[in-house]
């Protein structure tokens, strides 16, 4: 399986790429804020790159509830962000956003990557992506971001989940999107309870199986802290744990804090996949 990420193309068959989380928020769930001034944020980003991120993945508004961030408030804190990035490292960019036109602005700053974790409820999303020649990221969520959703339901969790985003990547499709610039995200934790994101943490395969690459997103996701009654400080295993089981099962890019962590897991599951492929060939 290829990925195009700019102009590279990326063969992720056996190797799940890592993609390292920053935030320019005040009151990220994580660092509650410790990376919002540009000193922190690039030494953060320092960091990632050195502990062997494959990507940079940059969010100006939190996903869950909480105050009001403008078009304007959000250009502010992401497009500056990117721009030092891209000067500063050799890595591919993404821009976390839902709105359009931050993403392209993130795009002409040398982002390539649009991570929307609304499942392009803008509807200039993919249009901009696909003008930009920029990889998207369709994300399944119930409801919208920032919007409390305290009961979901569904039919088949798993079953509505693929429907979803077999929509919307071919949505991404109709809109000019190359098909190897389409990644899938279940959205853990958006507008699912912790059973239910559990389930799709174990439904991955019938995820990946829609062919595009599948972005797990789990780390020190309040399911993982809810299932085995871990507080946020204390979830690490549980991620490792969680993007071991979601590579096993398909998943391609893990979106992740700890990246030195990750790493050592990837590599062990790629060399067990590798082997796993010369072994059938011999």
């Amino acid at each position: 399986m290829e990925l195009l990420l700019g102009e590279r193309s990326v063969d992720v068959t056996h190797r799940a790429l890592l993609m390292g989380i920053l935030n320019r928020t005040p009151d990220s769930f994580y660092d509650h804020g410790a990376t919002f001034t540009m000193d922190a944020f690039l030494r953060r980003a320092e960091q990632l790159v050195a502990d062997g991120a494959d990507l940079l993945d940059v969010g100006g508004v939190k996903a869950g509830p909480g105050p009001e961030v403008t078009e304007a408030e959000e250009l502010d804190r992401v497009v500056p962000a990117v721009t030092a990035l891209v000067e500063r490292f050799g890595v591919p960019v993404s821009v976390d956003t839902w709105r359009a036109s931050v993403a392209g602005a993130g795009y002409q700053a040398g982002a390539v990557v649009g991570n929307d974790i609304s499942g392009f409820a803008d509807p200039d999303y993919l249009p901009v992506s696909a003008k930009a020649g920029a990889t998207v990221v369709a994300t399944h969520i119930r409801l919208a971001p920032r919007v409390r959703d305290p009961e979901p339901t569904y039919e088949t969790v798993v079953a509505d989940v693929a429907g979803f985003l077999a929509d919307r990547a071919a949505r991404a499709r109709q809109a000019g999107v190359a098909p190897r610039r389409i990644v899938l995200d279940a959205g853990l934790d958006l507008g699912k309870t912790a059973d239910q994101s559990l389930a799709l943490l174990r439904g991955s395969a019938a995820l990946a199986d829609l062919g595009h690459p599948l972005l797990l997103s789990a780390s020190n996701k309040t399911f993982l802290g809810e299932l085995l009654g871990r507080e946020l400080t204390d979830r690490r295993e549980a991620s490792l744990a969680a993007a071991a089981l979601g590579v096993s099962l398909g998943c391609r890019l893990l979106r992740v804090h700890d990246v030195a962590g990750h790493r050592r897991v990837r590599d062990a599951l790629e060399a067990i996949s590798r082997a796993g492929a010369a072994e059938a060939e011999g």
